[in-house]
């Protein structure tokens, strides 16, 4: 123990003949931390300890604990720092991680029975937007021989999603065997004049449902929408009457897209004109809301089904204000759904009535069939 080195890094082995003690410290601090740091000051306690014994030692091994520790702690410091630099579009909460993973492209594509594929829709809902299509379509999704789209496709009357082609479409719809039909609804394709003739080109016999009610409480119902949605967004948004009635004339505004959808028989006319009347099935989306399992009967005789979906598949829930689906558990429609009517100057709903009535008549016409629209 008496030799001397004029440089510790010269005589490396020698350090660990002389002590043999500190090579398992050593070891262990190059397994804690590959600094050189580290590496200094054990060489260099070696040398110390030889004088000063054990106590030494001792403080060696806490000096290379709390290397160690902050190591690690450093080394999480900047695994958060880099996490800290996502973007809000690349952030992920523990829910939206979940969704991501239950995405078809961010993992294997869901389980589904054997025998089971995507198929083009034997019957799609076409309309009328605020008469009821997501309660028809949540409605018929109870028969076990209907599987309905869980999304608005957009499909025909989009075109970019048209360019994408009919097995992007495919691919938009659910598994299903083959004795099942399957629907999907866009309300926007009842108003798209190129859509009719897309539709014909997919498939020349397919089976077409179309939801009508009063076209006053329609053009209110879809005023109430964009109400509530530029409210929850903090904005001020025009009353009904100074949109649906013309200032300066007092008439009804037919510029008002919510006016020109309820005008029912000119969009109707084109449809009638690519396809045949038997192939529409017309919903009244007033009864819809007050007797669906009517309505629902309707549908699946029109789609060549049993009679699956009954009376006891619905409850009335007086806080929502409409009826609910009994699935072994309760389920209503989304909270968007049934929102109260703002107040709107009954003068202006009158105008509408009188607006409207003509062109009632000429739809009545037109489809063979009467509606009690006051």
């Amino acid at each position: 123990m008496s030799t001397k080195y004029s440089s510790m890094e010269l005589q490396p082995s020698r350090i660990y003949m002389d002590c043999p003690q500190i090579f398992a410290a050593d070891v262990t601090s190059r397994e804690c931390s590959k600094s050189r740091l580290v590496n200094s000051v054990v060489h260099a306690a070696c040398i110390i300890m030889k004088g000063r014994g054990r106590q030494l030692w001792m403080l060696m091994c806490v000096i290379c604990v709390v290397l160690c520790f902050s190591a690690y702690s450093n080394s999480v410091v900047w695994r958060s720092m880099g996490a800290s630099r996502l973007s809000s579009n690349e952030e992920l909460s523990v829910a939206g991680a979940r969704k991501l993973l239950e995405e078809e492209e961010w993992g294997t594509e869901k389980l589904h029975p054997p025998g089971t594929e995507k198929r083009l829709p034997h019957s799609i809902i076409f309309g009328v937007r605020k008469c009821g299509t997501r309660a028809m379509l949540e409605f018929l999704g109870l028969h076990p021989q209907i599987r309905p789209a869980d999304h608005e496709v957009h499909y025909f009357d989009d075109d970019m999603n048209y360019d994408l082609g009919i097995d992007w479409y495919r691919n938009q719809m659910p598994y299903s065997f083959p004795d099942q039909v399957t629907i999907e609804k866009s309300p926007r394709y009842f108003i798209t004049e190129k859509v009719p003739e897309r539709i014909s080109n997919m498939n020349n016999s397919i089976k077409l449902i179309v939801l009508l009610r009063n076209p006053t409480v329609r053009v209110i119902s879809d005023y109430t929408q964009v109400y509530y949605n530029k409210k929850a967004k903090g904005k001020v948004h025009d009353k009904l009457e100074n949109l649906a009635i013309e200032p300066s004339t007092g008439e009804v505004n037919t510029r008002y897209k919510a006016v020109r959808i309820s005008i029912y028989h000119q969009h109707f006319e084109r449809w009638l004109k690519v396809f045949r009347p038997d192939q529409f099935h017309i919903v009244d989306g007033d009864n819809l809301i007050v007797r669906p399992w009517e309505e629902i009967s309707l549908v699946e005789e029109f789609l060549g089904l049993p009679h699956k979906i009954t009376r006891e598949h619905f409850y009335y829930n007086s806080t929502r204000g409409f009826y609910c689906m009994k699935l072994g558990h309760e389920k209503c429609l989304g909270a968007t759904k049934g929102r109260r009517h703002p107040f709107t100057d009954p003068v202006a709903v009158e105008k509408l009535r009188t607006f409207f009535k003509p062109h009632n008549q000429l739809l009545f016409q037109m489809i063979n069939r009467t509606f009690n629209w006051k």
